[in-house]
């Protein structure tokens, strides 16, 4: 009886022992998982880049694509376009979707000629068609960069009450990152993460500002250095700096709606004519290019597009209210 119980003892212990083990296993392989991809975002900086966190071309030593790209000066316009718009693309794979689709176009152009002539219904299609995924990538950041915007009066009180509670600010950025939905969470992560790895804080926020490149932020950086500078409450001067956030929020929304009218009014003009070409062209395809023909109807042909393209330019420059 005394072995059976000694042997029931042995085994629980031996159990206890094994979770324990399991359970030290599992958070050390958590650990090295969350150190692996703080590495992977630190991976351009520690290679050498003294720039900002930007997407690491997967495959730059091998593709031939990413090797040529790598000598134009777009490439790094369009990779801090990409990580802006929380797309995990490369230039290579985006200049390849944009080739692809303006091939597409040109193929749908010369099937439907759209234009006045097939090689011009094939270029200008290819042409709008090559610059689908880049507009794309563009309206993907405007908004990524609006729902930021609309977050971020409310983390800096997140970060204001954090501070008044006795939290240092490192901390308080951590519980930020936490706690906060996407993209706000995934930025202020990547900021938490940096100075783990053993950045300074003025070089943290900096490249917070190239990844984020918004009025407000730039003001929460000035504010933060500027106190780490002369001192002063920093909670204090987040819940100011919120609150006119938000009074600038609010200003904006009413000059976005007093503006909707000449927006749409400027869509529906600069719309208009182009479907009216192409269902002229499916309707009756004889039409333009008999004008087109005519040597004063070439002429009125270019000066309708160029004045076309001087009445888009002023209208947008009309709606295009500042605040």
């Amino acid at each position: 009886m005394t072995l059976v119980i000694v042997g029931i003892f042995l085994l629980i212990v031996a159990v206890i022992l094994f979770a324990v083990g399991l359970g030290t296993r599992v958070d050390e392989g958590k650990r090295k998982q969350e150190l692996a991809r703080m590495l992977e975002d630190r991976k351009p900086e520690l290679a050498g880049d003294k720039s900002t966190v930007l997407i690491e071309p997967s495959g730059s030593e091998t593709d031939a694509l990413a090797r040529l790209l790598t000598r134009f000066d777009f490439t790094k316009k369009w990779e801090s376009l990409l990580q802006q718009a929380g797309m995990t693309w490369t230039v290579a794979q985006l200049v390849m979707a944009m080739a692809v689709s303006g091939i597409f176009g040109a193929l749908i152009g010369f099937k439907i000629h759209v234009l006045l002539d097939t090689v011009v219904s094939a270029i200008g299609l290819g042409g709008l068609f090559a610059a689908l995924p880049l507009l794309f990538v563009r309206q993907k950041r405007t908004k990524r960069m609006a729902k930021f915007e609309e977050q971020f009066p409310e983390a800096l009180d997140f970060v204001a009450r954090a501070l008044r509670a006795g939290h240092a600010f490192q901390v308080s950025l951590s519980m930020l990152s936490q706690e906060s939905p996407d993209p706000l969470k995934s930025e202020f992560l990547k900021v938490y993460n940096e100075q783990n790895l053993g950045e300074s804080l003025p070089v943290v926020l900096r490249h917070l500002s190239d990844r984020v490149p918004l009025l407000d932020v730039k003001f929460f950086v000035a504010a933060v250095l500027m106190q780490r500078e002369t001192g002063g409450n920093l909670g204090e001067i987040l819940t100011k700096l919120s609150s006119v956030i938000r009074d600038r929020f609010r200003l904006k929304g009413q000059v976005k709606a007093a503006s909707a009218h000449g927006r749409i009014t400027a869509t529906i003009l600069t719309v208009l004519p182009i479907v009216t070409v192409m269902i002229l062209s499916l309707i009756a395809p004889g039409y333009l290019p008999a004008m087109a023909k005519d040597p004063d109807g070439k002429h009125l042909i270019i000066a309708s597009i160029i004045a076309q393209g001087i009445g888009y330019v002023i209208m947008r420059k009309i709606i295009n209210i500042k605040v």
